[in-house]
């Protein structure tokens, strides 16, 4: 998961450091990443990892570092099963 999180951040986050470079609780906004990168990093997690974003989750905390995400995806795909 982690390698295609990274790899989505990389290719819809506009970050100004590859995501390989940061740690996993890095903020990702001091890195660059900004409200219309959010958007395309949502849509691309959704397609990516076959899960939908709740409008509850729609926030910046939730955006906020690479561990974030990934905690989101899984607790995502486990109420999916």
């Amino acid at each position: 998961m982690e390698v295609d999180l990274r790899a989505t951040l990389d290719r819809h986050g506009r970050l100004d450091v590859p995501a390989a470079t940061l740690a996993d609780d890095a903020d990702l906004y001091a890195a660059g990443l900004d409200s219309l990168a959010i958007v395309n990093i949502m849509l691309a997690i959704e397609e990516t990892f076959q899960v939908e974003f709740p409008d509850s989750l729609l926030s910046r905390q939730s955006f906020s570092s690479i561990a974030s995400l990934e905690r989101i995806i899984r607790q995502l795909q486990s109420e999916s099963v």
